[in-house]
């Protein structure tokens, strides 16, 4: 059986993993005959957002901790991840991604990625297994592969823009479907960068897997 390692970045869209990605993700990652298993650094979040009236809630939360919420306790410390586990990398998205896994929500092109979280994204870089990001994700690639990495975030000017800035080749693509960069056996789908319910999300998530699944 092939497993996939996923690393989340918190509990919600605003602040965290975006939920609906992460689970059609798993449930698509299982449908294919693989397992998964989650990851995310153990690391305060950035803030905490009020997902019923966007206001920032002033209290502290673990993304570790929170994270566990959605892999319902089968979660590690994305430090003991090791590349020999695993058959392949999936992160989904969420703002949790550009806030608690990098900076990029407060710096754009010029931000910082987690060092414990880059250094598990490079390894699967560097040992040439397939990996995939969902929905904003993408905008770690160009700091784990390097110059002329192709993938998307769907269409957003500026953040299509920010991404060619750090030196990744940006693609446009649908919400039902998803870029591979065959060279680096690296996927992306727009997500909820594009979709509008969570029918629209599945419809790229599941190819996407399914092709991921098929690299590994």
């Amino acid at each position: 059986m092939k497993k996939i390692a996923v690393i989340l970045s918190g509990s919600g869209v605003f602040d965290g993993t975006e939920i609906h990605e992460a689970v059609l993700a798993l449930l698509a990652i299982e449908q294919q005959g693989a397992s998964w298993h989650c990851f995310a650094p153990n690391i305060d979040q950035h803030h905490v957002i009020n997902h019923i009236n966007g206001e920032v809630s002033h209290e502290i939360r673990n993304v570790l901790v929170e994270s566990a919420r959605i892999a319902r306790g089968n979660i590690s410390d994305v430090t003991l991840l090791n590349i020999n586990d695993y058959d392949a990398l999936l992160v989904p998205g969420g703002f949790g991604v550009a806030k608690n896994l990098s900076d990029f929500a407060l710096h754009g092109s010029a931000c910082q990625i987690n060092e414990d979280v880059k250094q598990a994204c490079q390894s699967f870089a560097q040992a040439n297994k397939p990996a995939a990001y969902l929905c904003i994700a993408p905008t770690l690639i160009p700091q784990i592969y390097g110059p002329g990495a192709k993938a998307t975030i769907g269409n957003d000017p500026d953040t299509a823009a920010a991404f060619n800035t750090m030196g990744g080749e940006h693609v446009l693509c649908p919400v039902d479907d998803f870029v591979l960069d065959q060279k680096r056996r690296l996927l992306t789908t727009p997500a909820y960068m594009l979709a509008t319910n969570i029918s629209e999300a599945a419809t790229g998530i599941n190819k996407l897997v399914q092709e991921l699944i098929k690299l590994a």
